[in-house]
């Protein structure tokens, strides 16, 4: 799957999520592998926008290659269980990173 591809799932998954609850969330996705590229999830002020930027006063940053973050968004791989094999590298709050993994779902 495309960045581009993977963008869109992200944004269809986004608009589906229930954000009730959340007052602010950034988290920044590095993706890596054959078709790397960075997008960021926002959440705030009761609105979720996914844009293809860097985030600079993100809440953490997320780095995984582009199938393993597939599988997570698609359900086929846990985001922990990830994490413990060193496929989902994060850089800042890990509890954010888990909020922002209970999105994807």
């Amino acid at each position: 799957m495309t960045f581009n591809e993977t963008l869109e799932k992200v944004r269809a998954i986004a608009a589906k999520a229930d954000i009730s609850g959340k007052d602010f969330l950034a988290v920044e996705v590095d993706l890596t592998g054959s078709d790397p590229g960075v997008f960021y999830v926002e959440i705030k002020d009761g609105k979720i926008a996914v844009e293809p930027y860097e985030y600079n006063d993100r809440s953490c940053k997320v780095t995984m290659d582009t199938a393993d973050f597939n599988k997570l968004a698609d359900g086929k791989l846990d985001p922990i269980m990830a994490f413990t094999m060193g496929k989902l590298k994060v850089e800042g709050d890990v509890g954010k990173a888990l909020e922002f993994s209970k999105l994807l779902r």
